[in-house]
């Protein structure tokens, strides 16, 4: 587990960020009975998606797997062996 990002990447920050900065407006703009506020708060929120994923297609975000089997984890490895299953 220790070789995962788990979403610790330019592009995933960015991303949040930008989303979290959305909901804030839209918030505000909900206290402040302001539907057109509302909806562009919205926009930002799904701006935040957008710029997220661009940034992951640019190599900025967390690697892809490559399909295929996966090295087994060293606590499920240990066990098996100290039960006699392999």
């Amino acid at each position: 587990m220790a070789g995962h990002n788990h979403g610790n990447t330019p592009a995933a920050w960015t991303g949040v960020v930008i989303a979290f900065i959305g909901f804030c407006v839209s918030g505000a703009f909900t206290v402040a009975a302001e539907p057109i506020g509302f909806w562009a708060g919205l926009g930002i929120v799904v701006l935040g998606g957008v710029v997220g994923m661009a940034m992951r297609a640019a190599g900025l975000g967390q690697p892809r797997r490559k399909p295929g089997p996966q090295p087994a984890r060293e606590g499920v490895a240990n066990t098996q062996a100290l039960s006699g299953r392999h």
